[in-house]
């Protein structure tokens, strides 16, 4: 007789803010359903896969993996503090594209796969898909799309400024 499996809540990790909100509508779930949230951060190699399959590359592939682990950490740690999520927890680092990655990982059907749905214009969607619309076409369990961070706007237009050398009002930031 096998013990039942545990309900887990799946998310995609980058270290971006549109991640780092996911991570924490991930654990709000995890807390409400009694689930087990698992983190995961997918990584590629420099320069795609095709050219890192001789074995003179296993130590940058153990390298790249290594440091794909770190950012995972740093991620959780920058999200949750040295208190973490409040919830039973996984970590996971997974070599391939995100859309993919992630839904190898969640693919029982009482998985909830929580993705961020950032903001992005067409040029950028052009240069790399969406990850999100990719797992919400591809999943074989529920999706959760979390749209960006209300700062999200706020720090993009503070980027843009400080890119073009414009002066940046403290005080609109405070409002």
């Amino acid at each position: 007789m096998s013990m039942p499996q545990r309900r887990r809540v799946v998310v995609g990790v980058s270290g971006s803010l549109g991640s780092v909100t996911a991570l924490h509508r991930a654990a709000d779930e995890s807390h409400r359903t009694g689930a087990t949230l698992w983190a995961v951060l997918a990584w590629e190699p420099p320069g795609g896969d095709l050219g890192h399959r001789g074995p003179a590359c296993r130590p940058l592939l153990a390298e790249c993996r290594r440091r794909a682990g770190e950012r995972l950490l740093e991620t959780i740690d920058d999200a949750f503090g040295i208190a973490g999520p409040g919830v039973a927890m996984e970590g996971l680092v997974v070599l391939g594209t995100p859309g993919p990655a992630l839904l190898s990982v969640a693919d029982r059907p009482d998985d909830l796969l929580v993705v961020g749905a950032g903001t992005r214009g067409w040029f950028r969607r052009a240069l790399r898909p969406s990850t999100a619309r990719y797992c919400l076409a591809h999943a074989s369990c529920a999706v959760l799309a979390v749209p960006p961070s209300p700062l999200q706007d706020e720090l993009t237009s503070v980027h843009w400024r400080n890119t073009w050398r414009m002066p940046v009002d403290l005080r609109e930031l405070a409002d």
